[in-house]
């Protein structure tokens, strides 16, 4: 039998998976153990954990020691979400651990990853893919959070940690000096206008193309289905909105309008202090990384410091 290294670190991680030959036969163990058919692998190339298709449409996910809390995410995320949404996601077949590496196996869904079809879609499905994308996190929202309340961190703990290495992180990332000199005045506000003990919702944090599956119907592109739970937290309810503001509504006022719509924000709703959260959750966010993620052409030319940034980001009516 293949024996699965204990390994500690991403950059360790990331060589070792680079080699399909030295996980492979331990996928296909694993399916024959639960007498699953596994005759031609697919391997998922991206995502972080070993992903791969078996035969029946079924999917193993494989999550290495140091990645445990995902596979704690994923799994309770997926039992607590299960049959409450009017959305596919997948569902738990069986789950286990090889060698200190938990993993489950899970039902794979139809439809063409986000990322693939997105750029292909006319603008009118692009803002009406929008709306669609608002309703889900607004319908993953009102389901209770049931065991989910435990994880950690909690909201007010991830916050208050999120502002403490706010601007060093940027920095790092080479944020330009002209946004980061409104960092001072972000936070301060910050703390004013992100609630703290409201009562908690369910967060992916990832509302992104590569987590959605798109499908074409008579009149077009729709929503088809949503998969990968593994950061999943809980807390205010506007943080979901960050990805799909940042990597698919782009600064189209159209767009940002269907995404609010669907979501629930009404246009009386959308004021200074709207904008100014949603601008500081985006600085907060635990993957927030703005010259990679805003796909905004020419941003920091456009947008002299924070505040043309989030006017930039959600404009006004078209």
């Amino acid at each position: 039998m293949t024996i699965l290294p204990p390994i500690p670190d991403y950059a360790t991680y990331r060589a070792w998976r680079g080699d399909t030959a030295r996980w492979l036969p331990v996928a296909r163990e694993i399916a024959g153990s639960h007498g699953l058919p596994c005759t031609a692998p697919h391997v998922f190339a991206t995502g972080t954990n070993l992903v791969v298709g078996l035969d029946g449409d079924l999917i193993l996910k494989l999550f290495p020691p140091f990645l445990r809390p995902q596979f704690i995410s994923e799994r309770t995320t997926l039992a607590q979400l299960r049959g409450r949404l009017g959305i596919p996601i997948p569902e738990i077949v069986a789950e286990g651990e090889r060698d200190g590496w938990p993993y489950l196996v899970i039902t794979r869904l139809e439809g063409v990853v986000g990322s693939e079809a997105w750029p292909s879609l006319a603008e009118a499905e692009k803002e009406r893919v929008l709306g669609e994308i608002g309703a889900v996190i607004a319908s993953v929202q009102r389901v209770p959070p049931g065991a989910l309340l435990e994880a950690e961190p909690r909201w007010d703990a991830f916050m208050r940690g999120q502002i403490a290495q706010c601007r060093a992180r940027h920095a790092r990332l080479g944020l330009p000096a002209k946004f980061l000199a409104g960092f001072d005045d972000l936070l301060r506000d910050a703390a004013e206008l992100i609630p703290m003990d409201a009562p908690p919702v369910i967060l992916t944090g990832e509302y992104i193309p590569e987590n959605f599956l798109l499908a074409r119907r008579a009149d077009g592109w729709h929503v088809a289905g949503l998969f990968d739970f593994g950061d999943m937290q809980t807390g205010w309810g506007e943080y979901d909105m960050l990805g799909p503001s940042a990597f698919m509504a782009a600064g189209h006022p159209r767009r940002v309008r269907s995404l609010f719509d669907g979501f629930g924000i009404a246009r009386a709703d959308v004021t200074f202090a709207l904008k100014r959260r949603l601008m500081a959750l985006m600085m907060l966010h635990r993957h927030s990384d703005p010259l990679g993620h805003i796909c905004i052409p020419g941003w920091p030319d456009r947008a002299g410091d924070l505040v043309e940034l989030q006017e930039l980001i959600w404009p006004g009516e078209a």
